[in-house]
């Protein structure tokens, strides 16, 4: 049900589940922001829409949907007051939740099993196989997210799929507008990757962030620059983060999904911990300048101008891109 990262780092648990418990049916309960990236996974058995815009009616709904299915054992993995209620509704005789200390908004008390507590020094991603570990099944030797399926090249907005040279994907904001980059930061790393002449650039985004997106547009006016923001659906998303030779933004949903798809991922982090949500595989590509009031964990920067954010500077992203194109084996800055 949580945002999506949280969905891009859950779906881990998936084959691991059926590794071990391959007679096991599982069912996804999910909104429709990210029921195109569950809906591809072969390995879940049934996904449940919640359509949160119904309100009182969505909840009525899904509550006769729930009742209608048997379930055994429902994971609440999003620990919140929303994911508990409808943990509670499932009508699963065991529903395992985070520990007291961990949850948030009351969530606990809708659970009736919690695994230990961890706090926010394990990364989420460990924290979510806490429940697997809790149901008996050992550490899995890697992850599976599910995607290897998919076809980057055919999956793909046209304008991305066509490209003959390698080419970076830079997310440029996140849901939080603390976690947001410059522009400025933005427009000198661009300016250093496509000055390379082996590089392109593809700008991705929701459309929140189409006016940054064309503001930066107009800035470079160079050659090899595409602008994807808005224009995408999760699993094209997917494709694009999946193609590219490494991605570049900040702590957010898209990070993860590279992450997921095998993608190197510099991450540009302020107002968060990367110890605690680094996208998997990708901790050492973090890019984090020292402020004392980081990590402050607020969706708006308390009056202090993202100073955390406007620490970062573009020569240290480049090194970071420099190491994160090397895994590719390409050595193009």
């Amino acid at each position: 049900m949580g945002a999506l990262g949280d969905v891009a780092r859950g779906l881990a648990l998936v084959a691991h589940i059926k590794a071990h418990l391959p007679n096991s049916r599982l069912t996804w309960l999910v909104e429709p922001k990210s029921a195109g990236l569950v809906g591809f996974h072969p390995q879940i058995d049934q996904m449940i829409v919640f359509n949160r815009a119904w309100r009182f009616a969505a909840v009525w709904e899904l509550h006769k949907r729930l009742r209608q299915e048997h379930f055994d054992i429902a994971l609440d993995l999003q620990r919140h007051l929303k994911s508990g209620c409808f943990s509670l509704l499932s009508g699963a005789k065991r529903r395992v939740g985070f520990h007291r200390r961990d949850a948030k908004e009351m969530n606990w008390l809708f659970n009736n099993e919690h695994i230990g507590y961890f706090g926010n020094e394990l990364p989420k991603l460990f924290h979510y196989l806490k429940f697997t570990e809790y149901l008996g099944l050992p550490d899995p030797a890697c992850l599976d997210f599910g995607l290897s399926a998919l076809d980057a090249l055919n999956t793909a907005p046209r304008a991305a799929a066509e490209l003959r040279e390698p080419y970076i994907a830079i997310v440029l904001g996140s849901a939080w507008e603390s976690k947001n980059w410059l522009l400025e930061g933005y427009e000198e790393l661009a300016r250093q990757v496509l000055t390379t002449g082996k590089l392109k650039i593809v700008l991705l985004g929701d459309r929140s962030h189409s006016a940054t997106a064309a503001r930066l547009s107009t800035k470079i006016a160079l050659p090899g620059l595409i602008n994807l923001v808005g224009q995408t659906s999760l699993l094209e998303l997917s494709a694009v983060l999946k193609a590219a030779a490494a991605g570049v933004g900040p702590d957010s949903g898209p990070g993860h999904l590279a992450a997921a798809v095998g993608t190197p991922y510099v991450s540009l982090f302020g107002p968060t911990s990367p110890e605690r949500t680094a996208p998997y595989g990708c901790e050492n590509l973090v890019v984090q300048a020292q402020v004392d009031c980081a990590p402050c964990y607020r969706k708006q920067c308390p009056g202090l101008a993202r100073q955390c954010m406007r620490a970062i500077g573009a020569e240290a992203v480049m090194a970071k891109l420099s190491q994160a194109l090397a895994r590719q084996g390409l050595n193009c800055l």
